[in-house]
């Protein structure tokens, strides 16, 4: 991923979603399949909640175990930029493009040794992504945990909260 300050000259705040998605030269994921018997993605009025993501590329999951243990913090960030651009892929799903919506919540999970005091930083990779991505759309409150025990041992995963948007980048 690029350097913020490489960010900073390839797209500006003004630009909407789908440029900034071009110019960074990012193409989002086929949003993954449910792993189980549940909806990816559920719409509620102009509302949007993903199930979790998980760090999922190409349909296998790159890296699995316990951050502080198996897993280094620097393969924990490349797993919640992967969870970030799944959660985009379906939010796109759902809303029918990236410029139809604005991020409200991001709910982080990450699977850690009791003893990893690194979540932030792992999360923050995901939520500047979205950042850069999204711009202001992407501005989003934030919840972070740490377990032990994960879906599938993946190491983190991720929910969305959206708010689609009209043609005029007016709530729905």
């Amino acid at each position: 991923m690029n350097h913020p300050l490489e960010i900073q000259n390839v797209v500006k705040e003004s630009d909407s979603p789908s440029a900034r998605l071009s110019a960074l030269n990012i193409e989002l994921p086929t949003p993954p399949a449910p792993v189980g018997s549940y909806d990816a993605w559920a719409r509620y009025g102009n509302l949007i909640t993903t199930s979790f993501q998980l760090p999922f590329e190409n349909g296998e999951l790159p890296y699995q175990g316990l951050l502080g243990e198996t897993v280094s913090t620097d393969q924990g960030i490349a797993a919640a930029r992967l969870c970030a651009l799944n959660g985009l892929a379906q939010l796109v799903q759902a809303a029918g493009s990236i410029d139809n919506f604005r991020l409200i919540r991001l709910d982080g999970h990450v699977g850690c040794a009791s003893s990893f005091g690194d979540m932030p930083a792992v999360l923050d990779a995901a939520s500047e992504l979205l950042h850069n991505i999204l711009g202001t759309r992407g501005r989003h409150a934030r919840t972070a945990l740490g377990h032990q025990v994960m879906p599938l041992n993946a190491p983190v995963m991720l929910g969305f909260f959206a708010e689609i948007l009209d043609t005029n980048g007016r709530p729905a």
